[in-house]
């Protein structure tokens, strides 16, 4: 009968997660309203970045001719490393293509593998 007045061991609750997102971090759920620092940013400047357009689409080329080295160089580095699609905006089957052409014209020396330091 002693045992009726001792603290019994609580249950974890059975209801969904709390927070905005449905659950809840190591600090709690997130507080909602304004942001911690002040107030709400107002006139919040958007950039919309312009997508990229694969220069070899737009020719309509079916080939990159590795004999033409003005072309191929703009594709490629001081340092002599073949520039990635994600900054050329060269389409995949095209960047696969420069690739070939970019190493058989550097074979036959009519690009440098890298610039003299």
């Amino acid at each position: 009968m002693a045992d009726e007045n001792a603290p019994r061991p609580q249950a974890a609750p059975s209801g969904p997660p709390s927070g905005p997102s449905g659950h809840s971090g190591p600090g709690g759920p997130r507080p909602s309203g304004p942001r911690p620092g002040g107030p709400p940013r107002r006139g919040k400047r958007s950039f919309v970045r312009k997508k990229k357009v694969c220069r070899f689409c737009v020719d309509k080329s079916d080939f990159i001719d590795y004999k033409k080295a003005e072309i191929l160089s703009s594709f490629v580095q001081e340092r002599g490393k073949i520039l990635p699609r994600r900054m050329t905006g060269t389409c995949a089957r095209h960047q696969r293509w420069l690739g070939v052409a970019i190493k058989r014209a550097q074979n036959i020396a009519l690009l440098p593998f890298a610039a003299e330091l």
